[in-house]
């Protein structure tokens, strides 16, 4: 591993290296086939046995009842943002949105094209810098559903807990799912774009609980209705193989090492360390408020953009990569999610105080 740097990229993001030698094993010679795993038939008994066993441990990691449907599906987690609303709203229905991030934001714009949607609590003027506190908002009595989004990855914000409603939930996870224990009960629907913390690009998760894949418009589009994959066990069309195969190798490696429970408490004492050093002096400051702080995403500032600049630089050539924030925040950002190692966290740290050290503010 003498050439693997620490990749705190958003996502695409680090994967477990044992699941990168496998794949790469694999996607030569898929299980002695003779036939490279990226060329192998969805339909083969190999394929299928592999996306059998993936969704097996999804189900086993999560809880997930046995009255929901787990779907493997493309278009990344953006197509979500119309498929929700497409397939469980409609004229005369109504949403309610949680606007805590650019993610939520986008979800309401393609809300607004299938019903009505109810905006109770938003950030945005505040620099979505937190998200809702119990009793900040109400769902209201006609809304079909309460949407937020779990963790936000361009401002660093996360719930910690379920959201206050009496209404379903239905969640954009992409970027914490898994990372720690979640009721899936208690949702309508869920759904992760696979890159950030269950594999590469390429696969979409949805959790969907099984009265609602007949509330779909009968003009929804073939490949748009929920029901057309799940009766198809996501086999409508060819799904994204490769994806799903790299999944299923990182749930094992998750199951190997205690599931969320135990990675929950690992996800908490790299945030921890990497807050206390951003927290110690003033020379680092964090994005967002303490209580609304993510255990995956931690952006924050120097006090320039030109040491910003030039810390971005110095710790990419010391194999601290990807820590560039996002276009529209600036500064920086360590993004630490389930397969990131601790002492990458470690390492961070160290060179964080030794670069403030070296180079105080004017």
């Amino acid at each position: 591993m003498a050439d693997r740097v620490f990749n705190f990229a958003p996502g695409p993001a680090t994967l477990p290296y044992e699941v990168l030698q496998k794949a790469g094993q694999d996607v030569v010679n898929f299980q002695q086939t003779g036939i490279g795993l990226i060329e192998i038939s969805h339909r083969s008994k190999e394929f299928i046995a592999v996306a059998d066993e993936t969704e097996a441990n999804l189900r086993e990691l999560m809880a997930i009842p046995s009255n929901y449907k787990v779907l493997f599906l493309q278009g990344g987690a953006s197509s979500q943002f119309f498929m929700v609303p497409m397939n469980l709203l409609g004229p005369g229905k109504k949403g309610t949105y949680l606007n805590t991030g650019a993610w939520s934001k986008k979800a309401i714009k393609e809300a607004k094209l299938f019903g009505t949607v109810e905006v109770p609590f938003s950030s945005e003027e505040s620099g979505f810098k937190r998200v809702p506190k119990p009793g900040e908002y109400a769902t209201a009595d006609d809304s079909e559903y309460l949407y937020y989004v779990s963790n936000n990855t361009i401002y660093g914000t996360q719930f910690p807990d379920l959201p206050v409603s009496d209404k379903m939930l239905i969640s954009d996870m992409s970027s914490d799912i898994l990372s720690r224990p979640v009721d899936v009960s208690r949702f309508g629907l869920i759904f992760a774009g696979a890159q950030k913390n269950l594999g590469p690009a390429g696969v979409t998760v949805v959790i969907i609980r099984d009265d609602l894949l007949t509330r779909t418009p009968a003009n929804t589009p073939t490949m748009l209705a929920y029901k057309t994959h799940a009766d198809k066990g996501s086999m409508f069309n060819t799904p994204p193989c490769f994806s799903i195969y790299v999944m299923g190798e990182v749930l094992k490696w998750l199951k190997k090492i205690g599931g969320t429970a135990a990675i929950e408490k690992i996800n908490k004492k790299k945030a921890e360390m990497l807050y206390a050093a951003i927290d110690r002096t003033d020379y680092y400051r964090g994005h967002a408020e303490k209580e609304s702080r993510s255990l995956m995403n931690v952006p924050f500032n120097l006090p320039t953009k030109e040491l910003e600049a030039k810390f971005i630089a110095e710790a990419t050539a010391v194999g601290l990569n990807g820590l560039k924030g996002h276009r529209s925040l600036g500064g920086c950002r360590a993004s630490i999610y389930n397969a990131f190692p601790l002492e990458g966290v470690v390492k961070l740290v160290e060179f964080m105080q030794e670069f403030a050290a070296k180079n105080p503010a004017a």
